[in-house]
């Protein structure tokens, strides 16, 4: 299946339109009966996505309330931690939309799981429990580095087919410890949409549409079963 590349000027624009994007695919699967489920990813223009769909779900046509919402990936830190990706959508957009909390599958903390294989373990279960099958769109950031998730270059983890979740514990990058679903998993996605911002990442994203391999680019590892979609702003779009 073709990628699509979607360049936006600024990272205001880019954050825009996916989340109109994104509320129009929810207000089309839910006008056809459809309870569908999203998979939310971390970083700084993960949360500007974030402000805007608070802004702009108001009107679209999308009852949050039959949403389900599930994570890439998570920080094995204490709940309340600010590093924590399920608190700062919550406090962005999950709060005042309307989602209902028992349809919000946050991955463990280090409250309510003894270890971080311990909370993926915990979360492969829930998702094989809850899940539907496919994320109607699985949202994916883009490290420097071209990680996806807590899938990072050279990692372990890039080569786990059997899991649907696993524990990292020697993360590159702070904190060490998380969780992420594997490629098994995030493959198991009707869109995939990736989203990039700035500069730092323009050599990560060239790459990653010119195919490198996986265990140089993760991000190379994940497309999606009707479409992949790469959200970009002028500058991470620099070298294409």
């Amino acid at each position: 299946m073709a990628t699509r590349i979607e360049r936006h000027d600024t990272a205001d624009d880019l954050a825009g339109a996916m989340a109109t994007a994104l509320l129009g695919r929810l207000a089309a699967a839910q006008s056809e009966g459809a309870v569908p489920q999203i998979a939310l990813t971390g970083g700084t223009i993960a949360h500007a996505l974030h402000l805007r769909l608070a802004d702009l779900s108001p009107g679209s046509g999308v009852d949050w309330a039959k949403v389900v919402i599930w994570w890439g990936d998570e920080r094995f830190v204490a709940p309340d931690s600010a590093d924590r990706n399920a608190g700062q959508a919550r406090e962005a957009f999950l709060d005042s939309v309307g989602a209902d909390p028992a349809n919000v599958h946050d991955m463990p903390s280090t409250a309510t799981a003894a270890s971080v294989d311990d909370g993926a373990a915990a979360y492969s279960q829930e998702l094989r429990e809850h899940g539907s099958g496919a994320f109607e769109v699985l949202m994916l950031g883009v490290g420097p580095d071209g990680h996806v998730a807590s899938l990072f270059p050279g990692h372990p983890a890039l080569d786990v087919d059997d899991q649907v979740a696993v524990g990292v514990t020697d993360s590159p990058k702070p904190p060490p410890e998380r969780i992420t679903l594997t490629f098994g998993a995030l493959n198991r996605s009707k869109a995939v949409w990736f989203v990039a911002s700035g500069s730092g990442k323009a050599e990560a994203v060239a790459r990653a549409l010119d195919g490198a391999p996986v265990h140089e680019i993760p991000a190379t590892g994940v497309t999606g079963q009707q479409e992949t979609v790469w959200f970009l702003d002028s500058e991470a779009a620099a070298l294409l």
